[in-house]
C-alpha cells in the first residue's frame, strides 16, 4: 500500500465523522446528488414558465433518449435473461471436476432481527437441499441482542435440529450498543464473521484464503447448484482474492401472495440487477453477495457504522486495493421475498421504506469521491468515469420518471396563453403520448421474464393468474414514480441537510397464496 493513502483511515461512514476542510469536501459531495437532483426538477418547472418552448423541445427530446435508453437496457435485459437459462442447465457439479475443490469452505452469513421460525428453517433447508458437500459449510446464524431473548431461542433450536447437517454452525448474538456502530445488517455480520473466524477457522486451522463467504438476508432461498457455481467461478477466476460475486436476485419467495405494486416493484429491482450483470464496470455488490475470506478479513469486515454495507463492501475492497477490484457477475439467481404486510397499506408503506433505504445506496457516492481526493494510485480517467457512472446512476433514478410521467405536461399549464396558441403546444401532448406508448412496448419482454422467473403456479387458477402477472406491468408509470424515484430523491434530500437514516429492517411476511 502507497504511503500517500491510508485506506483504513479514510474508511468512514458520513461527513459527520470529519472535521476541518476533510468535513467541507465530504460533505460538498453528500450534498452534490441531491442538489443535482432538485435542480433538474426545479429547472424543468422553471423553464415552462419562462421559457416554454424551449422546456417543450427539451421534453421531446428527453422521451426519445428514454425510448432509446429503455430499449438499450431491454437488450442487456435479454442477455442476461439467456444467460441465466443457460447457467440454470448447466451442471456446475460437473464443471467442477476440471478444479480440485474439495478445500474450499462455504460461510454462510444468515443475520436476522425478529423474523419467524418459519423463514429460518425454510432457508436452512434450502441450503441442504444444495448439490455440494454439506460438511463444508460453516452456518453463521446472526442474531441481534436488541431482538430480546425469542429470536436467541429460535437459534438455539436450529443450532440443535439442523447443527449436525452442517460442517459448523456458529450462533452469535450481535452486542447493542457498540460505540461507534450503526444498529443493521452491516454491525451484525461484521461481528458474526469474526466470531466465527475465531470460533472456527482459527480452531480448525482453515486457512482463510480457502474461505468463501456468503451474506444473505435471512429470506435467501438458494437453488439447488448455488454453491457449486460460485465455487468453478471462485476457482477459475484470474484474480479470486480481487472479486466479489453476485448473484441475481430475485424477490419470488411470496410472489403470488403479494398485491400486484409489490410484484411489478420487486421485478423491476431484479430486472436492474440483471442488466448490470450484462455492464461489470458499472456493478456492484447488492443484498445477497459473496466474497473471500481473506479479502475481507483485508478490509475489515463490512462497515458497521452505515446503511448500505451490501454496495460499500465492494467499494471497500476497490480503495483498498486502489481500483484492482471488480464484481464477477454470476447469472445466477437466489430467490428472496417480495414485500408483504397483513394488510395491503402496511404493504405500500414498507415498499417504500424499503425503496428509500436501497436509494439511500447515495452515500456512497461521498465515500467513492472523497477518497478518490485521498487516493492518487487509481487514474484520473478512471475516477471521472466513476463520477460520471454514479451520479448519473442517482439522478436519473430520482428525476427521470418525474420528468417523463409528470413535468411533461407543465410547459402547457405554465406556458401561457401565447405558448398554448402554438402548434407545438397542440402537438406536445400526441408527440410525448406516442413516444411513451412506444417505449411502454418494451414492457412486453418485461412480461415474458417477469411470468419465466416465477416458481411454478398452483394448478388452480392457472390461466387467470398468469393473465394478472403480465397485465400488472401497466402499473410501471405508477410504480417507478412513487416507489422509484420520489424515494430516490427523498433519500438524497436528508442526505444533503445531513439528515441520516438509520437502517429500516424489511418486515418478513408470508399468507396464504391469493
Amino acid at each position: 500500500m502507497s504511503a500517500e493513502y491510508n485506506y483504513e483511515k479514510w474508511r468512514i461512514g458520513k461527513g459527520s465523522e470529519l472535521s476541518g476542510t476533510d468535513y467541507l469536501r465530504y460533505r460538498f459531495w453528500e450534498i452534490l446528488p441531491g442538489a443535482f437532483s432538485w435542480g433538474t426538477i426545479i429547472g424543468a418547472v422553471a423553464a415552462s414558465w419562462l421559457v416554454p418552448v424551449y422546456a417543450a423541445i427539451f421534453i421531446i427530446a428527453f422521451d426519445v433518449f428514454w425510448l432509446l435508453k429503455t430499449a438499450y437496457l431491454s437488450l442487456h435485459l435479454k442477455e442476461n435473461w439467456k444467460r441465466i437459462k443457460e447457467h440454470m442447465k448447466t451442471s456446475w457439479v460437473d464443471k467442477l471436476v476440471h478444479f480440485k475443490y474439495d478445500h474450499i469452505y462455504h460461510m454462510i452469513m444468515l443475520p436476522f432481527y425478529k423474523e419467524g421460525e418459519d423463514i429460518i428453517e425454510k432457508t436452512l433447508l434450502s441450503l441442504l437441499e444444495s448439490k455440494y458437500n454439506h460438511k463444508k459449510f460453516i452456518i453463521v446464524l446472526a442474531g441481534e441482542e436488541r431482538a430480546g431473548e425469542g429470536p436467541s431461542e429460535i437459534a438455539q433450536k436450529m443450532k440443535k435440529k439442523y447443527g449436525k447437517k452442517f460442517g459448523y454452525f456458529v450462533v452469535t448474538v450481535h452486542p447493542d450498543g457498540i460505540e461507534g456502530e450503526l444498529a443493521g445488517k452491516g454491525s451484525n455480520i461484521a461481528y458474526a464473521a469474526d466470531r466465527a473466524r475465531i470460533e472456527v477457522l482459527d480452531k480448525k486451522k482453515i486457512p482463510y484464503e480457502d474461505v468463501l463467504v456468503s451474506a444473505f438476508d435471512i429470506d435467501t432461498i438458494v437453488y439447488d447448484q448455488y454453491f457449486a457455481c460460485l465455487t468453478w467461478m471462485y476457482l477459475a477466476s484470474e484474480k479470486p482474492d480481487r472479486t466479489s460475486f453476485q448473484p441475481v436476485p430475485v424477490f419470488n419467495n411470496n410472489i403470488f401472495e403479494a398485491p400486484a405494486v409489490s410484484r411489478v416493484v420487486a421485478y423491476s429491482g431484479t430486472f436492474w440487477q440483471m442488466v448490470q450483470q450484462e455492464r461489470q464496470k458499472r456493478l456492484a455488490t447488492f443484498s445477497s453477495h459473496s466474497v473471500p475470506f481473506s479479502t475481507l478479513y483485508e478490509v475489515g469486515y463490512w462497515q458497521s457504522n452505515m446503511v448500505s454495507e451490501d454496495s460499500r463492501i465492494f467499494w471497500n475492497c476497490y480503495m483498498k486495493y486502489d481500483g484492482d477490484y471488480l464484481v464477477t457477475p454470476m447469472s445466477y439467481p437466489v430467490s428472496m421475498d417480495a414485500n408483504l404486510a397483513p394488510s395491503f397499506w402496511q404493504t405500500m408503506k414498507n415498499i417504500y421504506k424499503q425503496q428509500q433505504r436501497w436509494s439511500y445506496g447515495v452515500e456512497n457516492f461521498a465515500y467513492i469521491m472523497f477518497n478518490f481526493s485521498k487516493n492518487k494510485n487509481i487514474s484520473r480517467w478512471e475516477k471521472f468515469k466513476i463520477f460520471l457512472i454514479n451520479l448519473d446512476g442517482y439522478w436519473s433514478l430520482a428525476t427521470n420518471p418525474i420528468l417523463i410521467f409528470i413535468l411533461g405536461w407543465m410547459p402547457i399549464m405554465l406556458g401561457g396563453r401565447e405558448f398554448n396558441t402554438t402548434m407545438l403546444s397542440f402537438s406536445l401532448p400526441y408527440i410525448t403520448r406516442d413516444i411513451m406508448m412506444i417505449t411502454m412496448s418494451n414492457l412486453v419482454l418485461s412480461s415474458m421474464v417477469a411470468v419465466s422467473l416465477m416458481p411454478s403456479v398452483p394448478e388452480e387458477g392457472k390461466p387467470p393468474r398468469k393473465f394478472y402477472h403480465i397485465i400488472q406491468w401497466l402499473l410501471v408509470p405508477l410504480t417507478i414514480t412513487i416507489f422509484g424515484a420520489i424515494p430516490a430523491i427523498d433519500a438524497q434530500t436528508r442526505l444533503m441537510f445531513g439528515k441520516y437514516l438509520g437502517f429500516w429492517v424489511t418486515p418478513k411476511h408470508r399468507g396464504s397464496s391469493e
